[in-house]
């Protein structure tokens, strides 16, 4: 459903996405799940060797502990011994061997950031660093990392010129704003996000690749409708708050760690607030569309083509799992745009019986909560603008992002002279929102959807098979010469590297194929 690498310390067996062109999935042994993980970690074995002892790892004794068998690794400055979860590892041992006797903080912060090591490796922990541990290369530049935390004189890619945003605030009887000066156009409501909750007021604004950083207790109470004002020329940022008392303020509040800080995104820690639950309605036999209901202070909403995680304690270890939003109906929203300020996030999940995440969230009752992040995520609109044909490949759940990018595109892009959607699945009853599907086609003369099926029955007319040469080659076509296109895909890992390669056959250069990854 998304762009997803392999894991350098992830939940095993989870769900992966993140940008396109990451590293495969090994499969794992029988008996290696994450449930069996936890079931050690709670055993009581001794999986540091230290027989319960933490000790300060000089940069020399992490050097050492190098080998399968015998493997720490430095995280933040904290040092584990990940020798016992190498065969629950889905990325692989080779892949955790990469950051063998080394601080492999960057290379965990560029495979997968949002994965709760701590919680993940807690009964593995050796000890902290002493010193500055020696740190993993990457394959252009070098970060120097002293015990895990980047130095600020490499927070920032962008030109001198485009790294100050700055911030005012000022008052009347009843309203407090804050203004931030970007001074970067095409800024949207989706490039702010505030959370406010027991006194703290978060505002995060992205720009480009950045983060800019607002945190701090404020003085005084406010009300929770909090409204968001972005100027698109010119990149002004308005949050107007609403006091609860009409009294003067004298300074707006006590700043909070990171409080006016900007640096790069993939740097920003991930913020969860707490969500609620508001229903769950089946979609097939196995999947469900789930409503969760932002906090009333929160200010959020999630561009298209990205996803968030998802957070819930399981057998007392904190798992995370990525998902993309989708709409709460595919054809309803052409007639009416989305409200700016909707405070409802929807999901559609498919239940595994067998697997540990997806049957607990499931038993959740309406009402009850559910940490949700901030969105991530490397598509773009722009990717959008100005295209003449749009292809989307689906396969199963990977229909989750292709939701919001047909919307978006039937109801924005005016160039746009064709969509065209192949949805792949096992058998009928698989196929997501296949009437609404069905209906859009009927309704909007530029779209085009194609299902095809891997287990029909004998009955199904349709096409079937598997992604392949024959079956793209006759639906991905230009309708024209040299026309604008974007082909985007998303499915399991297999479904997804055969289509780019089929896509690549077919002579569609890499800038005209989006991949995201289940």
């Amino acid at each position: 459903m998304l762009n997803v690498p392999s894991q350098a310390f992830p939940a095993p067996g989870s769900q992966q996405r993140a940008a396109s062109g990451g590293r495969s999935k090994v499969p794992l042994k029988q008996g290696r799940s994450l449930m069996d993980w936890i079931r050690l970690t709670k055993s009581g074995k001794d999986l540091t060797g230290l027989k319960g002892r933490l000790i300060e790892v000089t940069e020399e004794e992490l050097i050492r502990h190098n080998k399968k068998d015998d493997c720490w690794v430095c995280i933040r400055g904290l040092v584990y011994n990940v020798s016992p979860y190498m065969e629950y590892h889905p990325g692989g041992e080779d892949e955790l061997m990469r950051a063998a006797g080394s601080d492999g903080t960057d290379l965990f912060d560029q495979v997968h950031r949002w994965v709760n090591y701590e919680s993940m490796l807690k009964e593995c922990l050796v000890g902290r660093m002493a010193v500055k541990p020696v740190a993993v290369a990457k394959e252009n530049h070098e970060k120097k990392l002293l015990n895990g935390i980047l130095l600020k004189s490499q927070v920032s890619d962008l030109p001198a010129k485009e790294i100050s945003p700055s911030y005012d605030w000022f008052q009347t009887e009843s309203l407090v704003t804050i203004v931030t000066y970007t001074k970067q156009k095409d800024m949207d409501l989706e490039s702010v996000i505030v959370d406010y909750q027991d006194g703290s007021f978060r505002a995060e604004i992205i720009i480009k690749d950045h983060s800019y950083l607002l945190y701090t207790e404020l003085s005084h109470e406010i009300q929770e409708d909090i409204t968001v004002h972005v100027a698109e020329k010119t990149g002004k940022v308005e949050i107007v708050l609403k006091k609860k008392d009409n009294i003067s303020w004298k300074y707006l509040g006590h700043p909070l760690e990171n409080h006016n800080s900007f640096t790069a995104h993939r740097d920003t820690g991930l913020y969860y607030r707490k969500c609620q639950l508001i229903s769950k309605v089946d979609v097939t036999h196995d999947t469900k569309l789930y409503c969760l209901m932002l906090p009333p202070g929160t200010h959020l909403q999630v561009p298209i083509g990205q996803h968030v995680y998802l957070k819930q304690t399981v057998a007392g270890t904190e798992i995370v799992k990525p998902y993309t939003p989708v709409l709460d109906s595919l054809y309803l929203d052409l007639q009416e745009p989305i409200h700016p300020h909707n405070k409802y996030i929807y999901f559609m999940m498919k239940i595994y019986h067998t697997g540990l995440f997806t049957p607990h969230f499931d038993c959740l009752q309406i009402g009850d909560g559910v940490s949700l992040s901030s969105p991530e995520g490397n598509f773009k609109k722009s990717q959008l603008q100005e295209l003449e044909e749009l292809f989307l490949l689906a396969a199963g759940t990977g229909f989750t992002p292709m939701v919001k990018i047909l919307n978006y595109a039937l109801t924005n892009i005016t160039s746009l002279r064709k969509v065209k959607l192949m949805f792949f699945n096992k058998t009928e009853g698989d196929i997501l929102w296949r009437n609404q599907l069905e209906q859009l086609a009927d309704k909007e003369k530029r779209f085009e959807v194609e299902f095809i099926l891997s287990e029909p029955t004998s009955e199904w007319t349709g096409k079937q098979g598997r992604i392949s040469l024959p079956l793209l080659s006759g639906f991905v076509k230009r309708s024209i010469e040299n026309s604008r296109v974007l082909v985007c895909i998303c499915g399991p890992e297999p479904f997804t590297e055969q289509g780019i390669r089929l896509l690549k056959d077919l002579n569609f250069s890499k800038e005209e194929i989006h991949s995201f990854t289940e």
